[in-house]
C-alpha cells in the first residue's frame, strides 16, 4: 500500500522539479556546473590527435582552466596536493 503512493509523491515531485527547471530555462538561465575546457583548448585537443608525435596522455594534460574548488586551485598552482588535516577515528585513539 505504501509503495504505490510513494511512486505518486516521488513523480510529483520530480514533475514540479522538471517544469520549474524549464520555467528557468525560458528564462535564459543555465543551470549545472560551468564548463571547464573553452572552445581553444577543445580545438587545440582537435589539432594534436592527428599527429604521432602527441601521445593521449600530453594532449589530456592540456590546461584545463581554474579548478573550481579552492584547495583544488592552490594544489594545481604549486603542482602539489594540500595534506587533510588528521582527525581522530575514536574519541580517545589516536589515528593510525
Amino acid at each position: 500500500m505504501r509503495a504505490p503512493l510513494a511512486e505518486f509523491i516521488r513523480e510529483f515531485i520530480v514533475s514540479g522539479t522538471r517544469e520549474g527547471l524549464a520555467d528557468v530555462r525560458a528564462r535564459g538561465k543555465v543551470g549545472g556546473r560551468p564548463t571547464v575546457v573553452n572552445p581553444d583548448i577543445v580545438r587545440a585537443a582537435r589539432d594534436m590527435l592527428p599527429d604521432p608525435d602527441h601521445s593521449i596522455t600530453l594532449i589530456a594534460k592540456l590546461p584545463r582552466g581554474e579548478p573550481p574548488h579552492p584547495r583544488s586551485a592552490e594544489a594545481s598552482r604549486t603542482n602539489q596536493v594540500t595534506p587533510r588535516p588528521r582527525t581522530l577515528a575514536h574519541p580517545g585513539r589516536r589515528p593510525a
